[in-house]
């Protein structure tokens, strides 16, 4: 089961999360432009990095404490990534009809993500 003070570690890592995304994503925005979601897809991979980084690092080489590991994964990362803005933003390319931005849209999150993952793994062997 779960205590309460494992609740509060992944509502403070979600809420530095979701905030970090706020903030890139319109940094981002303002920087390349809106008219493809560039914040969503780099916050996605930048998650993914990390994760695969993180997990790495914490299950390979370090022992973390379980807070730790909440805060980081399920906190922070979870409320970093977007997938259900991802999700939302491919619709809405559908629904106007853009498949290509559509398409590019997943294939650029679920490509990219992944290969972020695997670079994080990477990264973190060499440590």
């Amino acid at each position: 089961m779960f205590s309460i003070d494992q609740i509060l570690i992944v509502l403070f890592g979600g809420g530095c999360g979701a905030v970090s995304r706020y903030v890139l994503t319109t940094w981002i925005a303002s920087k390349y432009g809106a008219y493809f979601p560039f914040g969503t897809l780099f916050v996605n991979v930048a998650g993914c990095f990390v994760m695969g980084f993180f997990m790495m690092l914490t299950t390979d080489r370090f022992t973390v404490s379980t807070n730790l590991r909440l805060l980081v994964t399920v906190g922070f990362l979870g409320g970093l990534t977007t997938f259900s803005s991802f999700g939302y933003e491919t619709m809405q390319f559908l629904r106007e009809g853009d498949l290509v931005n559509a398409f590019m849209n997943m294939g650029a999150n679920l490509f990219i993500g992944l290969l972020a993952l695997w670079l994080g793994i990477l990264t973190a062997k060499l440590i």
